[in-house]
């Protein structure tokens, strides 16, 4: 599904260069469960942008289900985006004065979805997510962060992307809740969905299957992550 070759990223400050990426290389797999750990620094915010799309390298490909992401203009970019990635982001990104349900269809709205449709695949999104009918017309500003990150999920999974791309998502919650919204990825890989995973922390890149560890703009290793399933049935208090 995604493949990733000899990609760089320079970026200028004034006359100076910056090489945030150093000939990238990997690819992942349909169905797959990957995490690419870092720190501050090492690449992996650079990395994100480029394989959500929001940025094209400098140099090298990039493939995403048989695309060529890197000679893409802006107009391809953005029908990429709204198409093949779903995005979960560590602040949620969810209109505060809109209910669960508004957030999760606006998507389809955006791509043009006829309204008898958007709030069936809407409905199907939030329970496959984990949130039941009892917060679908709560407003967003209303729910615990576990709750908006599942709604932010939801919003993520509404027009079935190829992959889902989750930058930090449990960087907002407390370590319990934070462990049953990587329980909810977990479940949603085994039923087939992609995941990649942008963590800087060791204990949540563990949830994945594979983790890809980048440093100073490069893929320096590659590990095999935690296989046990966490149990997401009871959200935290």
């Amino acid at each position: 599904m995604i493949e990733v070759k000899d990609v760089s990223k320079r970026y200028l400050n004034g006359n100076i260069g910056f090489l945030a990426l150093k000939g990238v290389s990997f690819s992942i797999k349909k169905g797959e469960f990957v995490a690419i750990m870092g720190p501050s620094g090492s690449g992996k915010s650079t990395l994100m942008h480029t394989l959500g799309a929001l940025d094209v390298p400098t140099s090298g490909t990039y493939f995403l289900d048989g695309k060529d992401v890197s000679k893409m203009d802006e107009r391809e970019l953005a029908l990429i985006r709204c198409e093949k990635i779903g995005y979960v982001f560590q602040s949620f990104n969810l209109l505060p004065r809109a209910t669960v349900m508004r957030n999760v269809m606006l998507p389809l709205m955006y791509a043009g979805v006829k309204r008898a449709e958007r709030k069936g695949r809407a409905v199907k999104a939030l329970k496959a997510a984990g949130l039941d009918e009892s917060h679908f017309e709560h407003l967003s500003n209303q729910l615990s962060g576990g709750q908006m990150q599942r709604v932010a999920i939801a919003r993520a999974l509404v027009n079935d992307p190829a992959i889902i791309l989750a930058d930090e998502p449990t960087g907002n919650l407390d370590s319990k809740t934070g462990e049953f919204v990587l329980g909810t990825f977990q479940r949603l890989n085994e039923q087939g969905h992609t995941i990649i995973l942008i963590t800087h922390e060791r204990d949540v890149a563990e949830h994945a299957k594979r983790i890809l560890v980048i440093r100073d703009g490069q893929i320096q290793k590659e590990e095999k992550g935690h296989t046990q399933r966490i149990q997401t049935e009871h959200e935290p208090a």
